[in-house]
C-alpha cells in the first residue's frame, strides 16, 4: 500500500493537501450500526493490507450483553480478517489531528465474506439484483433531534437551547427561523460534510422540537448506506461542539413526532439504464406494482430490522407523522408506502416505515429484499389507498416481541438476507428484548405501586 494516498477519493486528497496525515481509523459497522475497529498511526496503516477483530462484535447487544450463541463452550471467538475499501476513505474533520476513516469489509480465513456483517448483508442483496440484470437505486432521508445534554437516564430528554436562549420550538415544520435557532450546529454539519465529500440535497426543520431532516442524493445502495453510517457519527460530533446531543432514537421525546429514515427506491435496467418502474409511454409498469406488492407482502417480516428496539414502536402512532399500516398511495404521507410526484424517469417508491434508529446497511437491505421478492414472485399490491390511512387499522407488528416472531418465521426473507445473518440478528434482538423486560419503568411505579 505504498502509493495508497495517491488513490484516495478526491475529497480525502483535498483534505490532506499540504498536511501530514497522523492517524487512520479502520472501522466496520456492528449490528446496531456503531463504528467498531482500531485507530492506527498512518505509517502503520501504509504497511498493512488488513487487520483483525473478533467476530463476537456481531453477537453483542446494544447494552453490551451477549447472545447465547456467544456464551457456549464451542464458541472460540475467532478473528475476522478486515480489508479496507479505499473508496470509502474520508476525513474525520472533528478530530484534533489530521485523521482519515476507512470502512473495512469482513472475511473469514478462507476469504469468504462474514455473512452477518451488515455491509456484507447489503452487498448480498444488491448482487441478487445484479444477477437479474437490475441495479437498485436508493435515496435516504435522515431525521434526528438536537437535544439538550442528558447525562441522567432517569431524566426525560428535552429540546436543546437555541441561540435566542429559548428551547427549540415544536410544530414549526419547514420554518427557516427554527433552523436558524441551531444554525451553528447546521453550519458544522455542512462543513464536515464538505470535508468528507458528501453532497447534502437539503436540510429542513421537521415537526418536533429541534427535529431536523437531511436528504441525500439518490445512488448506489452500498455507497448511500456508507454515507448514512458516516453521517450519524459526524452529526453527533457536530452537536457535541455546541453543548448539545444529536439523537437518532425513533422516539426520543414524549409527545413529539418520531424520527424516520425514509427510503426512496427505484430499479434500473443495467443494460439500458431505463427505470423499470416507467414504461415506454411513461406509465407505471408491472415491475412497479410487483415491487409494491413485495413490500406489502414481506415488510411485516422485516419490521424487526426496520424498527430494531422497543423504543422504535413508539413512533408508529396514529395521526403522528408515521405510518400504522402498509397501504400505498400517490403523494399521500399517511401511507406506509408513498409514491412521490415525479417525472416517469424518476418514478420511485418511498418506504416510510423504517426508523432512523435502524442500521442503515440492514434497513436498506431489508427494504430492498422485500421489493426483490415482489419482483421475482410477481406479487401484486392492494388497490391504491385514497384518504387518510389513520382511519384504518394497523397491519404490521406494533411491538418488538411480535415483530421478532414474524421475522423468525419468514423463510423467504431469510433466503434473500442469508440464514446465518437472520439467526444471529434474531438471537441478539431476543436478548435485548429480554433485558428490557427486566426493567421497571416510571409509569409502572406511578400507576401500579399503590393501585393494583
Amino acid at each position: 500500500m505504498s502509493d495508497w494516498k495517491t488513490s484516495l477519493p478526491e475529497a480525502a486528497r483535498s483534505y490532506l493537501e499540504g498536511r501530514r496525515l497522523d492517524e487512520v481509523e479502520c472501522i466496520i459497522a456492528d449490528l446496531p450500526g456503531i463504528a467498531r475497529g482500531k485507530a492506527v498511526p498512518a505509517s502503520k496503516f501504509a504497511r498493512q493490507s488488513q487487520f483483525h477483530l473478533p467476530n463476537s462484535i456481531f453477537f453483542q447487544t446494544i447494552t453490551g450483553g451477549w447472545t447465547e450463541e456467544a456464551d457456549t463452550e464451542d464458541f472460540t471467538e475467532p478473528d475476522m480478517i478486515l480489508k479496507p475499501d479505499m473508496s470509502t476513505a474520508t476525513a474525520a474533520p472533528w478530530t484534533g489531528d489530521w485523521t482519515l476513516q476507512v470502512i473495512h469489509d469482513a472475511f473469514d480465513r478462507e476469504g469468504v465474506p462474514i455473512p452477518f456483517a451488515p455491509r456484507n448483508v447489503l452487498k448480498r442483496v444488491v448482487e441478487l439484483y445484479h444477477a437479474k440484470g437490475w441495479h437498485p437505486v436508493v435515496a435516504p432521508e435522515m431525521e434526528f433531534y438536537l437535544v439538550a445534554r442528558n447525562i441522567d437516564p432517569a431524566k426525560p430528554i428535552e429540546a436543546m437551547m437555541g441561540r435566542t436562549g429559548r428551547p427549540a420550538a415544536a410544530r414549526q415544520a419547514y420554518s427557516m427561523s427554527a433552523v436558524d435557532e441551531y444554525g451553528p450546529v447546521i453550519d458544522d454539519i455542512y462543513d464536515f460534510a464538505e470535508a468528507q465529500g458528501f453532497e447534502i440535497d437539503g436540510i429542513t426543520q421537521e415537526g418536533g422540537a429541534g427535529q431536523v431532516e437531511i436528504n441525500l442524493r439518490h445512488g448506489d445502495p452500498v455507497r448511500l448506506a456508507d454515507e448514512v453510517f458516516y453521517f450519524k457519527r459526524m452529526i453527533r460530533e457536530a452537536a457535541l461542539r455546541h453543548d448539545c446531543f444529536a439523537t437518532f432514537m425513533a422516539k426520543p421525546i414524549e409527545g413529539e413526532p418520531g424520527s424516520a429514515m425514509h427510503l426512496h427506491h427505484s430499479v434500473i435496467d443495467r443494460e439500458t439504464g431505463r427505470n423499470l418502474f416507467a414504461g415506454p409511454q411513461g406509465g407505471e409498469t408491472d415491475a412497479f406494482f410487483n415491487f409494491l406488492g413485495g413490500m406489502q407482502t414481506h415488510l411485516p417480516a422485516a419490521i424487526a430490522i426496520l424498527a430494531p428496539y422497543v423504543n422504535s414502536y413508539r413512533r408508529y402512532v396514529r395521526d403522528f407523522a408515521a405510518p400504522i399500516n402498509l397501504e400505498w398511495g400517490r403523494d399521500n404521507r399517511t401511507t406506509g408506502l408513498r409514491i412521490p410526484i415525479a417525472e416517469p424517469q424518476a418514478r420511485r417508491i418511498e418506504n416510510r416505515v423504517a426508523g432512523m434508529d435502524c442500521n442503515p446497511y440492514l434497513g436498506i437491505a431489508a427494504s430492498l429484499a422485500c421489493g426483490y421478492l415482489g419482483l421475482v414472485n410477481e406479487d401484486w399490491p392492494s388497490k391504491q389507498f385514497r384518504g387518510s390511512t389513520y382511519d384504518g387499522e394497523g397491519d404490521f407488528p406494533q411491538v418488538l416481541g411480535d415483530a421478532l416472531e414474524t421475522f423468525e418465521e419468514a423463510e423467504a426473507l431469510h433466503a434473500v438476507l442469508g440464514a446465518e445473518f437472520c439467526n444471529v440478528y434474531a438471537a441478539v434482538k431476543r436478548k435485548e428484548y429480554e433485558e428490557f423486560l427486566q426493567i421497571i419503568s416510571p409509569w409502572e411505579r406511578e400507576h401500579l405501586l399503590l393501585n393494583v
